[in-house]
């Protein structure tokens, strides 16, 4: 299949976070982060458990094929058999996230989410993040305001912020002092571009390109998981 966009390679790098994960509870939060998860479920995964978020677990079709209500996911949290996949509206170099507020907590320019479960997450339980719009805004030298705990802040065992999923490329934490370092491009980026809109400075060795979707998970995204393309609204071409 042919005129593979960003938003798919989007969705398949998303997937891939699930590699390896077993009977695990995904909770993406977002589109492109869900369609990976469900994707996930359709090919390499298929033991991955998928929640309504209140009280069922679904199939990638939405189908009901268990119940989880919300007061049990607590227990799951505390487990370690959890993947989150979450938002930010900044992310540092060693992981730390904000969704809390913009400037000065004590008086923030701009109000956000909260903390909701960000800190629980990040010290319970592998968590990643999806930025749809990769920036120096966004990819921050620290945050303004710490949500999830990155690892120069880690605290307990089960600690494990995984990667971060953006527009422009995938992006994780294994170096000698867990910095961010560029992973893989995606198709039609280049190194220097992810590191000019990115605010502190990137490791980036060995960087491959970001891996097409199959032939197999575009007919699934196109066709099952995402029949009206509203992917590419999140991900422009």
């Amino acid at each position: 299949m042919s005129d593979i966009t960003r938003a798919e390679v989007c969705v398949a790098a998303c997937a891939d976070l699930f590699l390896g994960a077993g009977e695990t509870l995904a909770s993406p939060m977002g589109l492109i982060p869900s369609l990976g998860a469900r994707l996930a479920r359709l090919t390499t995964e298929p033991d991955l458990l998928l929640s309504d978020g209140e009280a069922f677990l679904l199939t990638p079709e939405s189908t009901v094929e268990g119940w989880l209500p919300y007061r049990k996911v607590f227990d799951v949290v505390a487990h370690g058999r959890r993947h989150v996949v979450m938002g930010a509206n900044q992310v540092d170099r060693f992981g730390n996230q904000n969704i809390s507020a913009i400037g000065d907590h004590a008086k923030p320019t701009r109000q956000l989410l909260g903390f909701r479960g960000a800190p629980g997450n990040t010290v319970n339980h592998r968590t990643s993040y999806w930025v749809p719009k990769h920036s120096p805004r966004v990819l921050v030298e620290a945050v303004d305001v710490v949500s999830g705990v990155g690892y120069d802040k880690a605290a307990g065992p089960f600690h494990d912020v995984h990667r971060v999923v953006t527009n422009l490329a995938v992006l994780d934490f294994a170096t000698p002092g867990h910095s961010m370092r560029i992973v893989s491009v995606h198709p039609g980026v280049s190194v220097d571009e992810v590191r000019e809109q990115t605010s502190f400075d990137l490791v980036a060795e060995d960087v491959t390109e970001t891996r097409l979707p199959t032939d197999e998970e575009l007919q699934l995204i196109r066709t099952r998981l995402d029949p009206g393309a509203k992917r590419d609204k999140e991900v422009p071409a």
